[in-house]
């Protein structure tokens, strides 16, 4: 019978196996999981072989175990991996935001937000308020939440990635950063409205938008109504398909115009104020 039609063991074989000694079965095991890229099995088939000693589990038990603890370590570094690879500037956490300052943000909306549906459907979200009043917060966390479940995520400030667009249409490199950005789950664009634009980075960040439009979500933040993104994109015609692009079925929060930062830096001084002194002297003239 030549090598082409040589037919699999069928069910009925016997499977044989090597009798090792405990040395040189952990040598075999960690040479086999470098080979194949399993480091959480080379560290804990050890200790996960001690412990299934004890508790008399099988075979299949032990092996479940020790293929969990890889999948398990396996998912927390993607997730690790996923909020290194956003650029985040700063740790911001959901769980972290101070609900009775943003009032206009239910509980339930923000639970519904921190889920991710939104992306997967490929809708926009939109923080308009103050500076201070917690959106770039909020902007983080929804990202961070985004990529520990396993999205790709990038937070850039809208001046950033213009200036990005700009190098890269000079090196005729703007097809294959558009589509970079592009195939992202979540673009999270700060700052929108705080710089003016000119004619070109306006438009090449207009391409951006588009091509992430009804399929892949951006979440973005700005201290300007609407009414004003004229000022930054200057054609009032771009301006106006730009809020149309990011407002279509998206979920608008207003963050308001209190700011967090300074309603601290105000309660801190008040703590801090010498015992004694009535409110009128506290308040300056």
């Amino acid at each position: 019978m030549s090598p082409a039609t040589k037919t699999a063991p069928t069910a009925t074989a016997t499977t044989t196996v090597t009798a090792l000694s405990d040395p040189a079965a952990e040598a075999a095991i960690h040479a086999a999981c470098r080979l194949l890229g399993l480091p959480t099995v080379r560290q804990q088939a050890a200790p996960l072989a001690q412990a299934a000693a004890r508790e008399r589990l099988s075979h299949k038990a032990y092996l479940a175990e020790v293929l969990s603890a890889e999948c398990d370590d396996r998912d927390s570094r993607r997730r690790i991996r996923r909020v290194n690879e956003a650029k985040f500037p700063r740790t911001k956490r959901l769980e972290d935001l101070d609900l009775t300052a943003m009032t206009s943000l239910p509980p339930a909306t923000l639970t519904h937000l921190a889920n991710c549906s939104w992306i997967t459907a490929g809708e926009p979200v939109v923080l308009l308020g103050d500076s201070g009043t917690g959106k770039t917060h909020l902007l983080i966390g929804l990202g961070t939440a985004a990529a520990e479940q396993g999205l790709r995520v990038r937070y850039v400030t809208t001046a950033a990635l213009v200036n990005e667009l700009i190098e890269a249409a000079d090196d005729k490199q703007l097809s294959r950063l558009v589509g970079r950005y592009a195939r992202l789950d979540l673009l999270c664009l700060d700052e929108v409205g705080y710089v003016h634009l000119d004619p070109r980075g306006a438009e090449l960040l207009f391409q951006i938008i588009t091509a992430r439009e009804e399929r892949a979500s951006i979440a973005c933040a700005s201290n300007a109504p609407f009414s004003e993104w004229g000022a930054t994109f200057t054609d009032p015609r771009l301006a106006a398909a730009v809020v149309d692009r990011l407002t279509f079925r998206a979920h608008i929060i207003q963050t308001g115009t209190d700011s967090y930062r300074l309603r601290t830096t105000r309660a801190a001084k008040t703590t801090n104020q010498p015992p004694g002194r009535t409110h009128a002297e506290q308040t300056p003239a």
